[in-house]
């Protein structure tokens, strides 16, 4: 079985590689392709243009014709998916897609972090349409000045205003608190005991592979 996944950062690696460890997948399924330039590109743009969503969609296109599966993992991104996967043969994933289904699923209050204001539109879309089918209140919040700590490489600092967010939305009456972007995940782990675990996309988008190929 081969996974092939797209990223926008080169950090995500070991994020989903340690996914796959906690899913007990064989060492070397997963092969990594990181296109940071598709994320400045919209960054520079104010979001996803119809050109990049293409050059996009190319991309994991080519990913798809050596892999039993691809995950694209960028919200901001996200959409691109959906254009790759019409013309391919195998399943194309994607993660924040996969999250929101599996967010949602409970109802209630959902609160969604970012900390890319380029994600902000695509997340708030795909969670308001999966909430349509539970009724879950949707609520979508940028994290200010978080991103600009990653692209600065204080990783710490950036996980560490992630999980003061996260306990602020949790206090605030949300029953789920998802974490948009898999550059996050680690955040979790500094929440008090108190608090449920944020839900973080890179091991639910892996198992969706994992069935998609099942299924194939």
């Amino acid at each position: 079985m081969k996974i092939a996944c797209l990223h926008t950062a080169e950090s995500n690696i070991a994020i989903y590689d340690n996914a796959a460890k906690t899913l007990g997948l064989p060492a070397g399924t997963l092969h990594h392709h990181v296109r940071a330039d598709l994320l400045f590109a919209a960054e520079r743009a104010g979001g996803l243009t119809p050109d990049i969503e293409a050059e996009t969609a190319a991309v994991l296109q080519q990913l798809a014709q050596d892999a039993d599966a691809v995950v694209l993992n960028c919200s901001t991104l996200g959409p691109a998916a959906l254009l790759a996967a019409d013309t391919s043969e195998v399943p194309i994933i994607r993660a924040d897609g996969v999250l929101a289904e599996n967010a949602v699923k409970a109802g209630g209050k959902v609160t969604v972090l970012c900390t890319t204001e380029t994600t902000i539109a695509p997340t708030t879309r795909l969670f308001e349409n999966a909430a349509k089918t539970t009724g879950a209140d949707i609520d979508v919040r940028l994290i200010d000045g978080a991103w600009a700590l990653f692209r600065a490489g204080d990783h710490k600092a950036y996980l560490v205003a992630i999980a003061e967010a996260s306990e602020t939305a949790y206090r605030e009456g949300a029953e789920t608190v998802v974490f948009a972007q898999a550059s996050m995940t680690g955040a979790a782990a500094l929440l008090g005991d108190e608090y449920a675990r944020p839900m973080s996309g890179p091991t639910a988008a892996l198992e969706a592979a994992m069935t998609a190929i099942g299924a194939n």
